[in-house]
């Protein structure tokens, strides 16, 4: 949990700085060492002070206001900063599209102090005229209100399930329980939590909820009872934890899963066959007999259905596909090959190529890709064709001494704002692989978003689009696109979509890779690694493919190196007339 307040802490100082008009250099530094401490896969209590500099993003000076904080619970540069600039100033900044200038802009001059006042402003059309602010600013400003609420209310993936996780551990360390699980739409591996439910078993039920109560994050209590206690835990999130019998505990772990349509379907179900559900286990309706319950494989099995993974309880056609034996094989953690999406100290990573590799065979791959930034991306330290060559020069030579891996050359190439590429053909076709996304025009229309994505699938160097719909959970809505005219392009050229593993993006989603997958579209998944510890987060974008129904077959990185390149390689699709990109 430290990992995360630090991380906040971090990004309200570059929000400060960024308000103040100080170096973009220095203000980048910050969002960066946030975003490394937050993707830590261990608590960053357990790591001595001298391995924080290990961590990329995280120099001296860093890793003294982490300890700072972690032994004071300060950093006094912060304290400093807060009381520089009024607070109300910064909940204004916290708007997505609400840049530091115009938040300053509204503050000055029309003394806007809360995001209520914002809103009746901004729906009135009483900001439109000030320097800069047009009606589409207006209205920019109250989409950012409404992600900015729904982001309030349920919370990213990868933020929760670290909190979860650490009381996991907590309990199980510490309190008499015998088996305790995650629940909910949280088990179900969903994108947005709104909060976090556990379920236990116990022979000593009232002394777990004391362990639970106590627990050293809990910022107020909002019930306790023998079997069910409610906490609110520091990070303003709700934990509830329900203690039930062991020969309930499978029937309660269903229960408690959900989704709610997906037990509804299960008890109606239940109800033609002359039987009854609930979370304490299946039943006959005659006599009220018992008949199973305390695992979760008794309510499916007695049911005449196949067990269903927590992902796919959303009632969109499992409960038809475990009647007739025909749901996915799901694809699992282990089914992968390698990522094919990596950042390294060439552009805006933190690692070298020997300290990639080395992160990369510890989780057993056999490959990954270097991806680093084209010159487009300049903030990123985008690549000219020259360094691309200079680099793809150092890799042929470190793969020479590798044995039983191998990495793949490429690129993550911008798509410009007219649909042109930032590198010419000259230079991808001396690539493996090349990954093309969008980092800017966000605002475009659909027709002209569209486009350039077209365009890109049109070239026939280009292997994968990563990220491609551009959405930051909470932060920022996926850009209007005509995604069924993405996925028939993608399938026509035989360009795969990525699902990028981020915690933050898990883009695509889980309705778009079903439909992908329906219309005959490659899916890759990768984690964006710009630190060796984010290789850990491909787990999410495992979730998110499970979710979305796909198996290892689905997958391109699921191949062995040889199967993979035949696939990536442009001579093995079909060809397209090549774009103009100079």
């Amino acid at each position: 949990m430290k990992n995360q307040e630090i991380a906040r802490i971090f990004n309200e100082i570059a929000d400060r700085l960024e308000i103040k008009g100080e170096n973009l250099f220095r203000i980048r530094a910050y969002r960066r060492a946030a975003l490394n401490v937050e993707g830590l896969p261990k608590n960053i209590e357990d790591v001595p002070e001298k391995e924080l500099v290990k961590v990329p993003g995280i120099g001296r000076d860093l890793a003294g206001k982490i300890h700072e904080y972690l032994t004071s619970g300060k950093i006094q540069a912060y304290e400093e900063l807060k009381n520089e600039m009024p607070k109300e100033l910064l909940t204004l900044l916290s708007v997505p599209s609400l840049g530091p200038k115009t938040a300053k802009l509204l503050y000055d001059t029309l003394h806007v102090e809360s995001l209520d006042e914002l809103e009746r402003l901004a729906s009135e059309h009483k900001l439109a005229g000030l320097p800069g602010i047009k009606e589409k600013t207006e209205e920019n400003i109250l989409k950012g209100l409404a992600t900015l609420k729904r982001g309030k209310e349920r919370r990213p993936l990868g933020r929760v399930l670290p909190l979860a996780e650490d009381i996991l551990g907590y309990l199980r360390k510490h309190a008499p329980v015998n088996n305790i699980d995650i629940a909910g739409s949280l088990r179900r591996r969903k994108d947005t939590i709104k909060d976090i439910d556990l379920l236990a078993t116990s022979d000593r039920p009232a002394e777990a909820m004391k362990v639970f109560t106590r627990h050293p994050e809990v910022k107020e209590i909002l019930a306790q009872g023998p079997t069910k206690s409610s906490i609110i835990i520091n990070a303003d999130l709700q934990v509830d934890l329900r203690v039930v019998p062991r020969e309930s505990y499978g029937a309660a772990l269903v229960y408690f899963t959900g989704s709610k349509a997906h037990n509804i379907r299960l008890r109606e179900m239940a109800i033609r066959m002359g039987m009854k559900i609930n979370e304490y286990g299946i039943s006959r309706e005659s006599d009220n007999r018992k008949l199973g319950g305390e695992r979760e494989d008794d309510i499916y099995r007695i049911l005449g259905l196949s067990y269903i993974p927590p992902e796919l309880r959303e009632d969109l056609g499992e409960i038809e596909a475990a009647a007739e034996g025909d749901l996915p094989h799901l694809v699992m953690p282990g089914d992968l090959k390698g990522d094919l999406h990596v950042h390294s100290k060439w552009s805006d990573g933190g690692n070298t190529f020997e300290q990639l590799v080395e992160a990369a065979r510890e989780l057993g791959y056999s490959y990954i890709a270097i991806t680093d930034h084209s010159r487009g991306l300049a903030v990123a330290h985008g690549l000219t064709v020259e360094r691309l060559m200079e680099q793809k020069r150092e890799i042929q030579a470190l793969n020479k001494k590798l044995r039983g891996f191998r990495i793949l050359h490429g690129t993550e190439m911008d798509i410009r704002s007219d649909g042109r590429l930032d590198f010419p053909d000259s230079a991808l076709r001396e690539l493996d692989i090349v990954v093309a996304s969008l980092h800017s025009g966000f605002r475009q229309s659909v027709q002209q978003l569209t486009y350039r994505m077209v365009s890109a699938m049109k070239n026939p160097y280009v292997s994968i689009v990563a990220h491609p719909t551009g959405r930051l959970i909470g932060e920022r809505d996926a850009y209007e696109l005509d995604m069924d005219e993405i996925f028939r392009v993608a399938g026509e050229t035989g360009t795969a979509l990525e699902i990028n593993a981020s915690p933050f993006r898990l883009d695509l989603n889980d309705i778009s890779v079903r439909r992908a997958k329906e219309m005959g579209v490659a899916i890759v998944i990768s984690t964006d690694t710009h630190a060796t510890d984010q290789f850990g987060l491909m787990d999410y974008g495992v979730s998110v493919a499970r979710r979305g129904w796909l198996e290892k077959k689905d997958i391109l990185n699921t191949l062995p190196t040889d199967l993979l390149l035949k696939k990536l390689k442009p001579q093995s699709r079909r060809q397209a007339p090549a774009q103009s990109h100079r």
